[in-house]
């Protein structure tokens, strides 16, 4: 069970550096965000360049404490050490599913696909691993 839970944790740790560097272009301005992780209804209202621009800039420092965070909850599936360990890792699992399910409204997209499964996935094992964190 420990090496699903490091996988676990390896997975949050990626996610953690993706973010991270993904938040700080966001924020630099070199890259627009992608619509894919944005509704419709919501890019329409983005119609112009500026309120698109400064968005962004927003998202991006979103993006980069997400990423602070995913860190975070990699480091507390590796330790597995007591209750808030346990409670950080599946609060942030819990999270990050609603997240991808609220991008996945109207679109469907392979990236948050394999995201979902993926999150769902720890939540099954973090579930399963309670004894662990406990114990």
């Amino acid at each position: 069970m420990m090496r699903i839970l490091y996988l676990c944790a390896a997975f949050y740790g990626l996610l953690c550096v993706f973010s991270i560097v993904t938040g700080l272009i966001y924020v630099s301005g070199k890259r627009k965000l992608n619509p894919l992780e944005l509704s419709d209804r919501f890019v329409e209202k983005l119609d112009d360049d500026r309120k698109l621009q400064a968005f962004t800039r927003k998202m991006g420092w979103v993006t980069f404490l997400v990423g602070i965070v995913q860190g975070i909850t990699s480091f507390a599936i590796a330790s597995t050490r007591g209750m808030w360990g346990y409670g950080v890792a599946l609060s942030f699992t819990v999270f990050s599913i609603c997240s991808v399910l609220f991008k996945l409204k109207g679109k469907i997209n392979a990236f948050p696909l394999l995201k979902l499964i993926a999150y769902v996935t720890i939540l099954v094992v973090l579930i399963g691993s309670k004894a662990a964190f406990l114990g």
